[in-house]
């Protein structure tokens, strides 16, 4: 029987050719985007493990009483909004542990660079950002320590009196524990679990359509299936018989198709490497696969396929001649739009009601968005013999009536043709609204404001006495494009003064109170950091004079709130920070490096857009994530609709050449043809739509108390591009109906 099925399989002519040929196609797709996914998952794992060593300083003392400790200090740099990894270590014996990725520990006025930050200290001036590191370059760090091809990371040796005064510590052995199972206190890392959750959503906005294309490839020409084997069970074959041949069909085509995925992913593999997916990109050796990643999809796949092939023809298994006598299906049910409600409830059940945990709302939120999704899925048919009734009860034209009719009699298959394209819009609405609104809300990252123009360096009290005005290197203010530098006070208020900050009319008056004071003629003289009040002479004002309340008010029409004191106290005051504004990246860099030589035991300067860096990047991330989804999912979703659209006129033919015979004319057969895809398209891509953006609001107002903002007019352009791909892929197949329906497919043999 195995042996008759193959046979029948690939000598079934060129209409069993082509439907092995979609299967296999849509089989290695799915393979392709679940394998990139999991190999993922496993490049996550691994640069989470080569970050371990850098939390060295959490790791706990060996036990061995004869081991020789390391002096070891590692701080955060900044070049160009990167950052860089600074560390400094000090042997105090032969013994000391070593790092990975270099051979030895270097000695004072040696150290060791990453590639990347090795090719960035030859293109950058020295004064920009070598003479930031003391000594000369012995070596290049391995891969095996490096996150990331783009990790900016330098190991530079010193002398254990120089790391005692830095305020470095003991280790006596080197970090190896992931961060993940790391105690508080860690310097960098990967929350696993929460790229783990974004590359499973990413996996599941992509698989949806993909797995509905898998259907549909699966279901091409059932009609004609169904007949063949209804014909072959009246004729005496068991439904073992046919479940067999129906089971070596699809594991043949799924087979071939998982093979072909494989070699996909493998090709991708490099491209896929480059996306940086955790901020950073992945080495290409990351992306690799477990033996039960590879079991898994190499026997699922093809297991799957048997039993959706089993499902797509259920029909001939309980009766050949339900299939014989074409037996009209039952209609859907309103029932079907219960999930899709209660998904929606469930999300705006939690608006004011977050989850306190992690795990909570992820699990409250997910469930929601997984609800309404299905829950369109469900609805799609139902909502489609709605809208074929009033076209059926509107129809004014043959064509319209023919289509109206033909789609409340089966529903089903009418929205099969469109369901992935209907996925894709829902998970492309839900991603384009929550990004949208999350980045006008946090703000776009800033390149050309004072908060990304300006350099701060800070001298808390807890660091020891604050430096005199004297010791700030009288270089800064000669740099070519530094247009001032600027020394704040400590304010010596100690308790916040009742200084009442108004808000909107409807928002409480907050009491607010800046830790520093300037003068009013030092600040007008800046102009950028905003004002004093009307006859103030001091002012109290932020730390590194932008402070986040100045910049929601937009910094140069700030108006500071006046401080108690005389002009000449505040010079006698201790330094706070030194503010330094400039024109360009060159003046930037080399007052930061300027300043560090200066005041090596105290913290790195920095600027405001620097510290919110990692939010900027997760932004990008998160907006890169919604254009993979965008722009995989419809050109998927259109293969899905073209090859269901090919294969319901394959089904119908004979019925179609039957009415030309009797006078019908090709154009209202194109018209069917079109009304019967159009109408459940534009009908439910508009629910679609409408889902994902009040579940987006939903979820907006419940995790962040934000209200949903409209997209940009790229995200209707998008829609509407793929609306009108998908009109055109109806069109492209309406010249078949004149070459299929001639007068030789209506004979009766």
């Amino acid at each position: 029987m195995i042996r008759f099925a193959v046979r029948l399989s690939l000598a079934g002519g060129r209409e069993a050719a082509a439907r092995l040929i979609v299967i296999a196609a849509a089989v290695a797709l799915g393979v392709g985007m679940l394998l990139a996914t999991l190999a993922g998952m496993n490049a996550v794992d691994a640069q989470n493990q080569r970050y371990a060593w850098l939390n060295t300083a959490v790791a706990p003392s060996s036990t061995d009483p004869a081991a020789e400790p390391m002096w070891w200090l590692i701080r955060e740099d900044y070049h160009d909004g990167d950052s860089i990894g600074r560390v400094e270590v000090a042997a105090t014996g032969p013994g000391a542990p070593v790092p990975p990725g270099i051979p030895r520990l270097p000695g004072p006025g040696e150290y060791y660079v990453s590639p990347a930050l090795g090719e960035l200290l030859q293109a950058t001036p020295a004064a920009q950002l070598g003479d930031r590191f003391p000594g000369h370059q012995v070596g290049t760090i391995a891969p095996a320590a490096l996150p990331s091809p783009d990790s900016l990371l330098i190991v530079i040796g010193r002398t254990p009196a120089d790391l005692e005064q830095l305020g470095a510590r003991k280790v006596t052995q080197i970090m190896t524990t992931s961060p993940d199972g790391c105690p508080r206190g860690c310097y960098v890392g990967i929350n696993r679990d929460g790229m783990a959750l974004v590359l499973s959503i990413v996996a599941a906005a992509l698989l949806f359509p993909v797995l509905i294309f898998i259907g549909t490839a699966t279901r091409l020409a059932a009609t004609r299936r169904e007949q063949r084997f209804a014909a072959m069970r009246l004729v005496g074959a068991t439904p073992r018989q046919i479940s067999v041949i129906s089971a070596v069909e699809s594991v043949l085509a799924a087979a071939v198709g998982a093979a072909v995925g494989f070699g996909l992913f493998l090709a991708a593999r490099p491209a896929l490497a480059a996306i940086p997916f955790t901020g950073e990109r992945f080495f290409t050796a990351d992306l690799s696969l477990t033996l039960t990643d590879v079991l898994a999809v190499a026997l699922g796949i093809p297991l799957g396929a048997v039993v959706a092939s089993w499902l797509a023809l259920r029909r001939v298994q309980i009766s050949p001649l339900g299939v014989a006598r074409r037996v009209t299906p039952k209609p859907p049910r309103a029932w079907r739009l219960i999930p899709l409600v209660a998904g929606l409830v469930e999300l705006a059940y939690f608006v004011g009601r977050r989850p306190p945990t992690t795990n909570g709302q992820l699990t409250a939120y997910l469930s929601g968005f997984l609800l309404i999704l299905t829950g369109l899925v469900l609805a799609g048919p139902w909502l489609t013999m709605v809208g074929a009734r009033l076209l059926a009860g509107r129809a004014s034209r043959p064509a319209a009536l023919i289509a109206g009719r033909r789609l409340a009699d089966n529903p089903r298959a009418g929205f099969r043709s469109v369901s992935g394209l209907i996925v894709a819009l829902f998970v492309t609405s839900v991603a384009t609204g929550i990004i949208t609104t999350y980045v006008a809300n946090r703000g776009e990252p800033r390149t050309d404001s004072v908060a990304a123009t300006s350099l701060t360096t800070w001298f808390p009290p807890e660091d020891g006495p604050a430096p005199t005005a004297d010791q700030i290197p009288a270089g800064l203010a000669t740099i070519p494009g530094v247009r001032s530098v600027t020394l704040v006070h400590a304010n010596p208020v100690t308790e916040p003064p009742p200084i009442e900050v108004h808000g909107p009319a409807d928002a409480p008056v907050q009491r607010w109170w800046w830790p520093s004071v300037i003068t009013c003629a030092e600040l007008d003289r800046l102009a950028v950091f905003g004002s004093c009040p009307a006859g103030a002479r001091v002012a109290a004002v932020a730390d590194d004079l932008i402070g986040e309340r100045a910049w929601d008010l937009t910094n140069d029409k700030y108006v500071w709130p006046a401080a108690d004191m005389d002009p000449a106290q505040v010079a006698g005051r201790p330094i706070r920070s030194v503010v330094v504004n400039t024109t360009s990246r060159a003046a930037f860099e080399q007052a930061r490096t300027m300043l560090i030589n200066a005041f090596p035991t105290n913290g790195f300067p920095s600027s405001v857009a620097e510290w919110e860096s990692d939010s900027a990047r997760l932004l990008v991330q998160f907006q890169q994530l919604a254009n993979v989804i965008m722009l995989a999912s419809l050109p998927i979703a259109g293969c899905s609709l073209a090859v269901s659209v090919a294969g319901g006129l394959s089904d119908r033919k004979r019925p179609f050449s039957m009415l030309r015979l009797t006078g019908v004319q090709l154009r209202t057969l194109r018209r069917v043809v079109a009304l019967e895809t159009v109408v459940p398209l534009l009908a439910v891509a508009a629910v679609a739509i409408g889902m994902g953006f009040l579940a987006a609001h939903l979820f907006l107002r419940a995790q962040l108390g934000y209200t949903l903002l409209a997209p940009h007019g790229s995200f209707y352009l998008m829609v509407a591009g793929g609306l009108a791909v998908s009109l055109g892929i109806v069109a492209s197949t309406l010249p078949l109906l004149r070459r299929i329906t001639g007068p030789e497919t209506a004979r009766n043999d």
